[in-house]
C-alpha cells in the first residue's frame, strides 16, 4: 500500500525543480535528497581491489598490477571530482567514472573466474584444498561487490539520479517501499542495501526480500546467481576431491 500511495502522490506532484512543499509529502526515495556519503562504496571497492591483488598470478590479467592500479586511479578520480556525497549536482563525470570503475572490477574478476573454472575442469589448479577455497572465496566475494556496484549504479538511473528524484519507477522494490511505518520517513536505498541484495542473491540464488522489477535487473540477478552457483559448486567439489 505504501508503494501504491507513494506512486499516486508522485503522479500528482508537480514536475518542477523539486523544491515545492508538496514534494515533502513523498517518501525520501521518491524526492530530492542530499544523497549518500561515499565511505561504504569506497570501503567495498578497497576490499575488492585487495582481493584481486592477492589472487594467484596465473588468475590475473597481466601484468597483475594493471587492473588494481587502474581501479585505484578511477576511484581516486571519483574522490577528486566528488569527495563527499552523491548529489544531484555532481554531473555526468561522476556517473561515467562510476560505470567505468564497476566495469573494471567486473572485467578483472570475470577473467579470474573464467581461468579458475578452466583450471578446475581440466584438473590443473595445482593448489591445496585450503588455497583453492580461499581463492574461490575471494573471487566469489569480489563478484558480490561487482554486482552490487551494477545494482547501485543502475537502479533508477544511479545514485545521482536517485538523489535528484529524477526517475519515479524503481528497478528494485525494497520492503521499505511497500509497507508504511516499517522505516523512517527519510529512508532511501544506499549502497549497503544493494550490497545486501547482491549477497543474498549469491547465497540463495534467488531474490529474498527485495524484488527486481525491470528486465535488466532480473537479467543481472540471473547472471549473478548462475556465476555464483557455478563457482561455488566447482570449487567445493574440487576441494573435497570429487573432480579429478
Amino acid at each position: 500500500m505504501c508503494a501504491v500511495n507513494a506512486q499516486e502522490n508522485v503522479n500528482n506532484a508537480p514536475d518542477g525543480d523539486g523544491d515545492s512543499d508538496e514534494e515533502y509529502l513523498l517518501p525520501a526515495w521518491l524526492r530530492r535528497t542530499e544523497g549518500e556519503q561515499r565511505w561504504s562504496v569506497t570501503a567495498a571497492l578497497l576490499v575488492a581491489i585487495t582481493i584481486q591483488w592477492f589472487l594467484p598470478e596465473r588468475l590475473s590479467i597481466h601484468p597483475r598490477w594493471l587492473m588494481p592500479v587502474l581501479e585505484l586511479l578511477l576511484m581516486g578520480a571519483l574522490l577528486l571530482v566528488n569527495p563527499h556525497r552523491h548529489i544531484a549536482k555532481s554531473g555526468n563525470r561522476v556517473r561515467v567514472l562510476g560505470l567505468l570503475l564497476a566495469a573494471a572490477v567486473s572485467l578483472a574478476n570475470g577473467w579470474s573466474a573464467v581461468l579458475l573454472v578452466r583450471d578446475l575442469i581440466h584438473g590443473s589448479a595445482g593448489i591445496t584444498p585450503v588455497q583453492l577455497l580461499m581463492t574461490g572465496g575471494g573471487i566469489w566475494i569480489t563478484n558480490i561487490i561487482a554486482y552490487s556496484l551494477w545494482y547501485w549504479e543502475w537502479d533508477r538511473g544511479g545514485p545521482i539520479a536517485r538523489a535528484g528524484g529524477v526517475h519515479k519507477h524503481p528497478d528494485f522494490l525494497f520492503p521499505q517501499m511497500q509497507q508504511e511505518g516499517i522505516a523512517r520517513p527519510d529512508w532511501e536505498p544506499f549502497y549497503f542495501d544493494y550490497l545486501y541484495v547482491a549477497f543474498t542473491n549469491a547465497t540463495s540464488f534467488s531474490p529474498t526480500d527485495t524484488m527486481p522489477l525491470s528486465r535488466w535487473a532480473k537479467m543481472l540477478m540471473l547472471s549473478q546467481s548462475t556465476i555464483s552457483l557455478l563457482t561455488l559448486a566447482l570449487v567445493i567439489a574440487r576441494a573435497v576431491g570429487v573432480l579429478q
